[in-house]
């Protein structure tokens, strides 16, 4: 517990402690409501997006496999190797070739889309590991983006994580769930609990009252509505932590690992272009380049991810948890799942109160209407007397 909110809640002083509760209230309302089967376990706790460098690439077909298909069979019927075949189409002999054969070949000369696409596979084949270049070419055009996203996202969970473990009304809210756990739990061994588990927040909305009007989160808002109502608006503290919440760690990881691997594959293509000659002296040069600032940019995310990590453990520990057991995506959508909740209630909360007084007015008004008539006719007798005497 050293550390977390429970272990800090010991230190602070009675202007930041619980409010009172009103005890016959909250014996009335709960004393035969508590949970007995789903909270058992409770104890003394109160109820990639991008393609990475070697993903697999489509096959391209030069000919369609049909037309290449059939060609490769006319072919084994002329009997003779290519060049052969060439030079009695130059030599226009027919004693090489018939006229059917003549034929064939015309139906499979080359278009002059199989060419254009012939020379543009011709000219990538002067490029050494032509694949390896173009890889690392669409590794270093997404570079950028993928750095400022997860960057970005780095900094989201750190931000989630601060704002929460420096949230004052956060804390109090928590030490106020703790002081109504214990005062339900009173005169029992579960009476002087010093923490809950965090999952524990999403059972007050479980918690009903024997009229089963309100649950046990109603109650909470009620209490705080009263007496402590500029806690009421604690999610305005937390403005990073419902993104946080949509972030997996496990995603960050992947990301890292893709960009680690994605700059050891930039590194071994700079070192074998060393052997292309001129053809690949321009690409060095502007790879190295690339390499040395996105090597500078790659430690500092491996910094800021360490410091994520630190933070997201640091976060389930403030509530008391196991981080292995607690991770941090399970402690920020059980305090959003709360946040939600929390707010919807608070509106129950109001629309009710707004029912019930104009509920009273009604009735006030119904009492005022009947008391009227009575007064005048009290008066009617009075009034007559007046008027004999003076006559």
């Amino acid at each position: 517990m050293s550390g977390s909110l429970w272990a800090d809640a010991q230190k602070y002083d009675e202007a930041n402690r619980a409010p009172e509760f009103d005890m016959s209230e909250l014996e009335c309302l709960f004393s035969t409501a508590l949970p007995t089967s789903d909270h058992s376990g409770s104890g003394d706790r109160v109820g990639g997006r991008r393609a990475s460098l070697g993903s697999k690439v489509e096959r391209v077909h030069l000919v369609d496999l049909r037309r290449a298909h059939t060609c490769e069979i006319m072919l084994t019927k002329v009997k003779m190797p290519l060049p052969d075949v060439v030079s009695a189409v130059l030599a226009l002999d027919d004693s090489i070739l018939d006229v059917d054969q003549v034929e064939n070949l015309i139906k499979f000369c080359p278009t002059k889309e199989d060419m254009e696409l012939l020379k543009f596979f011709l000219e990538m084949m002067k490029v050494p590991r032509v694949e390896s270049k173009l890889r690392v070419f669409s590794f270093k055009i997404q570079f950028a983006s993928q750095v400022s996203d997860l960057r970005n996202n780095l900094n989201i969970v750190n931000e989630a994580s601060r704002e929460v473990r420096e949230s004052v009304k956060l804390r109090r809210i928590m030490q106020t769930i703790l002081s109504l756990g214990n005062a339900l739990n009173q005169g029992t061994a579960r009476g002087s609990a010093i923490g809950f588990r965090l999952d524990s927040l999403l059972k007050l909305v479980d918690t009903r009252a024997r009229n089963n009007k309100m649950t046990l989160m109603h109650y909470l808002c009620k209490v705080l509505a009263d007496k402590l109502p500029e806690l009421l608006d604690f999610d305005k503290d937390l403005p990073h932590l419902e993104a946080g919440s949509k972030i997996q760690l496990k995603t960050l990881a992947e990301e890292m690992q893709s960009i680690s691997k994605g700059l050891g594959k930039v590194e071994q293509e700079l070192i074998a272009s060393e052997n292309d000659g001129p053809v690949s002296e321009g690409f060095r040069k502007i790879l190295k380049g690339f390499l040395n600032t996105a090597e500078a940019d790659a430690r500092s995310l491996t910094s800021l991810y360490s410091e994520v990590g630190r933070n997201a453990d640091a976060l389930a520990l403030y509530f008391g948890e196991d981080p292995a057991r607690c991770p941090y995506e399970q402690v920020v959508t059980t305090l959003v799942n709360f946040m939600t909740i929390f707010k919807r209630v608070h509106q129950e909360n109001c629309k009710q109160a707004e029912f019930e007084r104009k509920k009273a007015e009604k009735e006030a008004e119904r009492e005022k209407m009947k008391v009227s008539p009575l007064k005048k006719e009290s008066e009617q007798p009075l009034m007559s007397a007046i008027r004999s005497k003076i006559g």
